[in-house]
């Protein structure tokens, strides 16, 4: 390992020494792995592993959007959100977009589109977020997991998206995501109906 490693190379200047699996449960893992850093240095990272991918969906009908409110454990806050979920690795990603919207919202769409791919935490996790426009939506009943004690509020999209710039909506896949439809509508790749 060099003393001083070029700041500008994107090979990877990590050691990898050892790992082993701290915890493990069926929706994380956590590893820890003993390294030498960029400098050569000995210590530890810790990498989180997500088994599923983070699934966001922006429903929209018209002008309006939906956004699921629903009590969130680790921050120990409230929060609303676009509809999400977890996306099984062996389910395809549309498929788990669908499923979630109908759990979350009732609505089933006609239309799914990919219109963002993000990195949630890569500094101490591999969880991929995919989020997806739906349009063409149908009504039917909401299902939500166990897990989930949901409230669904129909709000304009261009609210939802001032929503964003005020800072009351924090959630990453929902900041992202719906900053995203304001770059697609200021672009004209996405325009709403007159």
């Amino acid at each position: 390992m060099p003393e001083n490693p070029d700041p500008t190379s994107e090979q990877n200047p990590w050691t990898l020494l050892s790992h082993r699996q701290v915890y493990d449960n069926d929706w994380i893992g956590l590893v820890e792995h003993q390294v030498l850093n960029p400098a050569g240095k000995p210590g530890i990272y810790g990498v989180v592993h997500y088994k599923n991918l983070a699934i966001g969906i922006i429903p929209v009908q018209g002008m309006d959007t939906w956004l699921v409110g629903q009590y969130r454990f680790p921050f120990g806050t409230y929060s609303w959100e676009i509809p999400a979920g977890g996306g099984a690795r062996s389910e395809s990603p549309e498929a788990s977009a669908s499923r979630e919207l109908q759990e979350e919202t009732g609505f089933k769409p006609a239309q799914l589109v990919l219109i963002q791919q993000m990195q949630l935490s890569n500094s101490v996790g591999d969880e991929v977020g995919l989020i997806y426009l739906a349009t063409g939506l149908t009504k039917g009943p909401a299902q939500p997991t166990d897990e989930e004690q949901l409230q669904v509020q129909r709000v304009p999209l261009l609210e939802a998206i001032d929503r964003v710039y005020r800072g009351e909506l924090t959630d990453s896949l929902t900041v992202a995501g719906l900053l995203k439809l304001d770059a697609m509508i200021a672009r004209g790749t996405f325009t709403l109906p007159a």
